[in-house]
């Protein structure tokens, strides 16, 4: 009886057509002799009326002794009803993360992708998800198979980016423009909480059967807790005032009073358009937000800054940039410069739309109502909540306001229900300013 051992196999000598040498100590374990003298271990079984063989390595990487031991384990598998061939070719047809990214970003951009509310993402999200994908996901685990990927991986992955192993700087598609990427723990939760929704869409597609990313801790974002207290709206105010006295920063200036009074997006404000404006409704009538469309209820300081407007005939914008038909384009800049040195240095856009809503919270308003003002996807309940009931959103709009703009304005302002007549409201914020201002001296 022929058995493989480490004489026999150096004694098989190549030949012009490849041949097997089969041990028969063990059924089914052989040598492949390959015509340019090279030699491999394998198996061959039977499954159902198929045949089927399965390479172990070449010799010299597994000896005779190392190549029966795992030849035994894998014929006691297909004893068991298992196929490793099969097992296999199926690993090696696995998609990677990378050519998962590709199928993603291809029904990304043809709008099969929804985001929330059951529609797809606007461009200016499918934008940042590629950005997110070719400069963290396909760098860190680009190769890596879907099907491979666990829960350690993702984690590992995700301190990755907190350390900032993605950290570069690499041209962008402007002229002279480079693009920063610095990781980092803001990074890192929206990078893994854009994998986690990818991995779902896997589930969707049957690529994998649970997503590995569900259970991972993210890093908190600090940046959306934050918010303004009383004293720093009156630091704002002065910051503000000092501000428009120089020429450049004006309607940087009004554009965030605005986001202040308003709670709306930067880009809401930048972007609105006059026949974005309902002033007769009190309202803003958005047509492509975050969440869609969208009514935001506005407060009687922004009615009368709006109705104050000389440009409203002539121009597309509230807040024009160069040209008539162009929205205003420095406002990035001017907030870094405005804000530099500042005891509000660090302070985002998005800090104001985040204060807007607790200050509402601080006055006794509901989460429906706040969700309702901010344009909120969960208050999505109140999608005629505007036409409905008008007095309970539009007074929230001018208590709001009022209470804000005064503290802008270095004093304080009590709230109290009044008519919905825009006279009454008028007279009534007047009214409440000159009895309840309480003059206050700014922090040096």
């Amino acid at each position: 009886m022929t058995k493989l051992t480490k004489r026999i196999v150096d004694a098989s000598t190549p030949s012009t057509q490849e041949y097997f040498v089969w041990d028969d100590d063990l059924s089914g374990f052989g040598l492949r002799v390959f015509p340019s003298g090279k030699r491999s271990y394998l198996i061959q079984y039977r499954i159902g009326n198929r045949t089927r063989r399965y390479s172990i390595g070449m010799h010299g990487v597994w000896t005779p002794e190392t190549a029966r031991r795992e030849a035994l384990a894998l014929l006691g598998r297909v004893a068991r009803g298992e196929d490793p061939a099969e097992e296999r070719s199926e690993l090696h047809k696995a998609i990677s993360v990378k050519e998962f990214c590709e199928l993603y970003v291809r029904d990304l951009n043809d709008g099969l992708i929804l985001g929330k509310g059951g529609r797809p993402k606007k461009q200016s999200t499918i934008d940042t998800d590629i950005g997110r994908i070719n400069r963290h996901i396909i760098p860190l685990i680009g190769t890596r198979k879907v099907k491979d990927l666990t829960k350690p991986i993702l984690t590992k992955t995700m301190r990755d980016m907190m350390a900032g192993k993605t950290r570069r700087c690499e041209k962008s598609g402007k002229l002279r423009g480079k693009s920063i990427v610095k990781g980092g723990p803001g990074t890192a939760a929206r990078t893994l909480g854009l994998l986690g929704g990818m991995l779902t869409y896997a589930v969707d597609l049957g690529l994998i059967d649970r997503n590995p990313a569900h259970g991972i801790k993210k890093p908190k974002d600090n940046v959306r807790d934050r918010r303004l207290s009383d004293a720093e709206y009156r630091i704002l105010g002065e910051m503000l005032r000092q501000a428009a006295t120089i020429q450049k920063y004006e309607t940087t200036v009004e554009v965030i009073r605005q986001l202040a009074l308003t709670g709306c997006r930067r880009g809401e404000i930048l972007n609105l358009k006059w026949s974005d404006v309902d002033l007769d409704g009190s309202c803003l009538r958005l047509k492509d937000t975050k969440e869609g469309k969208s009514i935001r209820p506005i407060g009687l300081p922004v009615v009368e800054f709006l109705e104050g407007c000389a440009t409203a005939p002539s121009r597309t914008y509230i807040f024009s940039g160069q040209g008539e038909d162009n929205p205003f384009g420095g406002f990035y800049n001017h907030w870094v410069e405005i804000f530099a040195g500042s005891p509000l240095e660090g302070v985002t856009p998005h800090v104001l739309r985040h204060s807007f809503a607790s200050v509402a919270n601080d006055l006794g308003f509901t989460e429906v109502t706040i969700a309702a003002l901010l344009g909120h996807a969960k208050g999505s309940v109140t999608s005629n909540y505007i036409h409905s009931l008008d007095a309970a959103l539009i007074m929230g709009a001018d208590t709001l306001a009022g209470y804000v703009a005064a503290l802008l304005n270095g004093t304080v302002f009590h709230q109290r229900a009044y008519s919905l007549d825009r006279g009454a409201r008028k007279a009534a914020l007047n009214d409440f300013i000159a009895r309840h201002a309480e003059p206050r001296q700014l922090a040096a």
